[in-house]
């Protein structure tokens, strides 16, 4: 089995997350979506462009009292500026909780299951025989990301993930689980499932191999059994 699409298909799921019921010898290990809160503050930066915004109303006020207004003035002037920021915020936020809300993962003992997107709903199937290996970055709360590196020739558009992808990894895209709850457990579940399908070890040692240079954070990697 190589890496799959099922294209356009959310509508007519014939399992919630799944292009397909599961043959008979296969099960659900693990399902869950992003964290909305953490998508909003990690993915859509909704802080960043909430300062952004003040400091652009802070500015526009400041304009006004440097042309010899008053406050009543510089207070009067942003009402317009405060509704369009307003319409920008909510719009950030729309799309975080669109991506939480739309998207799926799913953990087999054979394989991860990605249903993404919010106006094209697209599936991917990863066989963990395919996975190279896997890392953990933990966020707050208990969430974290899950970046999955496929071996082979297998290949999946970067623009076709994102952001369930890992950010600028654009020539060999690595898919990411984004925001996971309580991603440590889910973690090892997957290294758990991956040890068992592949017939391989887990080698979770701080080795110089494991590490990813860009966040230090330790990955699964292939080693005999």
């Amino acid at each position: 089995m190589s890496v799959e699409s099922h294209g356009h298909e959310h509508e007519f799921e014939p399992a919630y997350g799944l292009p397909e019921p599961l043959p008979a010898d296969e099960k659900i290990l693990w399902q869950g979506s992003p964290d909305f809160g953490t998508v909003a503050r990690r993915i859509f930066h909704v802080r960043k462009v909430a300062l952004y915004f003040a400091i652009a109303l802070a500015w526009r006020a400041g304009d006004v009292l440097a042309d010899g207004g008053t406050w009543f003035d510089a207070l009067k002037s942003l009402p317009v500026h405060a509704l369009l920021a307003t319409m920008a915020m909510v719009a950030v936020v729309g799309l975080a909780w669109a991506t939480a809300r739309t998207a799926v993962y799913t953990l087999t003992d054979k394989r991860i299951v990605m249903r993404i997107g919010i106006v094209l709903t697209l599936t991917f199937n990863l066989p963990l025989r395919l996975v190279q290996s896997a890392a953990l970055k933990a966020q707050d709360h208990g969430c974290g990301d899950i970046v999955i590196t496929l071996g082979g020739d297998d290949h999946i558009a970067w623009l076709q993930l994102w952001p369930h992808v890992r950010p600028w990894k654009l020539a060999r895209s690595q898919p990411m689980l984004r925001a996971v709850p309580d991603a440590a457990k889910v973690s090892a579940l997957l290294a758990q499932a991956w040890a068992a399908s592949t017939g391989a070890a887990v080698n979770t040692e701080p080795t110089q191999a494991q590490v990813t240079p860009a966040d230090g954070h330790r990955r699964w990697q292939t080693s005999p059994t």
